[in-house]
């Protein structure tokens, strides 16, 4: 009698493939759902501060904007009054920063001792708090309590690295990060344009900006509700008698320094690009939201294509290279087709750098210390995005476009130096290149 044929059962490897995949999934939906409702505030920054700054006795807002006209008189060059709420709300991105450099460690040796997805449940209650202080921020101290609050919990991003980082094997970690790195992508280009038709529906005189906020608010609450019915714990609890290769200190101090100094000139870079397109075009908001979009749009490309399929050490030479070149595009230009060209340049550069940073810090240890690792990582980068804009744009206007924007690319380049050493000096950095 002819044998029946029996089904065979999936092998481990198989397993383990198709829950990492399940998983990303999850991470991919959960951060688009939460970037897009981070990003929807950003194109409302403008109007919000005017609609604070013309509520009488607002002490805390005159305050700081006295703080900030002191430092325009500081330099010979007149700045107009228009970009007031530009530093203003570089300033806001600048404590939010900072807040995140303090909590980003915090974050991740928590989800170490308690798990990944307990810290990224805590974080989104922490998230929910935040955006729910916005809905009723009539006032600008309540304002600048949400800001705080996201500040101190967000941990989303950091969380969803490490989990990524459970879950892949070090040959599959790049691709597994670009998706986070398309998350970013999609929701820096749809978020703004939703953030701002919702700014004109208005149902609430005390606080204009109050369906923007619910909106936001909803898909937070959407967001916590699909994590806790989908996302699987990835991080299991070890048993203190099981060894596990320790952090490479060295390698880690570098990638950190390294990712502190690269996100110290980009964002200085980014912040002072609509300075510079005044400056040259008399662009408008619409037309820097364009340019903006191109970059997103682009590196959402990019992320799906060139950095999923190349290896992390390749990717961040590509994306530093391609930093110091848009630089000294940028410090030349007098058109526009220069100033487009010089922006998918740095397109490529938010496509790779950070994205490739991550995944080489990811291999430098076990998972006993992912979170702690990860979250410091993240507090450097923190750190320079919070000095950044201040440092370039004091230096923009003391100096000039020409020598700020030449300076920021020899900067990359040093960046780039400083990277090539430490792959040929740190011995874990040489076992990841090894393993690609």
């Amino acid at each position: 009698m002819r044998e029946e044929s029996r089904p065979v059962a999936p092998s481990d490897e198989a397993r383990a493939t198709a829950f990492a995949k399940s998983v990303v999934r999850i991470l991919f939906i959960s951060l688009v759902l939460d970037l897009l409702s981070f990003t929807m505030i950003l194109p409302l920054f403008p109007r919000l501060l005017d609609f604070y700054r013309d509520q009488p006795n607002n002490v805390m807002l005159n305050s700081v904007l006295r703080y900030l006209n002191t430092y325009k008189a500081a330099f010979a060059r007149p700045i107009s009054t228009r970009f007031d709420v530009v530093l203003l709300g570089g300033a806001m991105g600048s404590l939010f920063s900072l807040l995140q450099a303090f909590a980003s460690p915090i974050i991740g040796s928590l989800s170490d001792k308690f798990g990944r997805r307990t810290a990224l449940l805590y974080s989104m209650l922490g998230n929910i708090l935040s955006v729910a202080l916005w809905v009723v921020a009539y006032n600008f101290p309540i304002f600048i309590a949400s800001r705080v609050v996201g500040g101190l919990s967000e941990g989303n991003v950091q969380l969803a690295l490490a989990i990524a980082t459970d879950v892949s094997t070090p040959q599959t970690r790049g691709s597994a990060l670009a998706l986070v790195g398309i998350a970013f992508s999609v929701a820096f280009t749809f978020g703004p344009m939703i953030g701002a038709y919702l700014s004109n529906q208005t149902f609430s005189a005390a606080n204009p900006f109050a369906a923007a906020a619910t909106f936001s608010l909803g898909l937070l609450l959407l967001e916590t509700a699909f994590l806790y019915a989908k996302l699987p714990e990835t991080r299991p609890l070890q048993s203190k008698k099981q060894g596990e290769a320790k952090t490479s200190t060295k390698g880690l101090g570098m990638l950190s320094l390294i990712h502190f100094f690269f996100l110290f000139i980009f964002s200085g870079m980014e912040f002072s690009l609509p300075f510079m397109t005044f400056d040259l075009f008399s662009y408008s908001s619409k037309d820097n939201g364009r340019l903006l979009g191109f970059v997103g749009l682009l590196a959402a490309v990019l992320q799906g294509s060139f950095t999923r399929r190349t290896p992390p050490l390749t990717v961040v030479k590509t994306g530093l290279i391609s930093a110091a070149v848009s630089f000294f595009i940028l410090g030349r230009i007098d058109s526009q087709k220069g100033l487009y060209l010089a922006a998918a340049l740095l397109a490529v550069t938010s496509a790779t750098v950070v994205t490739g940073l991550t995944a080489l810090t990811s291999m430098l240890g076990g998972e006993k210390e992912r979170g702690k690792m990860l979250g410091g990582f993240r507090a450097a980068g923190q750190v320079g995005r919070a000095l950044g804009p201040i440092v370039f744009c004091t230096f923009y206007w003391w100096a000039g476009r020409e020598l700020a924007y030449i300076t920021g690319g020899v900067g990359m380049l040093l960046v780039t130096g400083l990277f090539w050493l430490s792959i040929k000096d740190s011995g874990k950095l040489l076992l990841a290149k090894k393993k690609q």
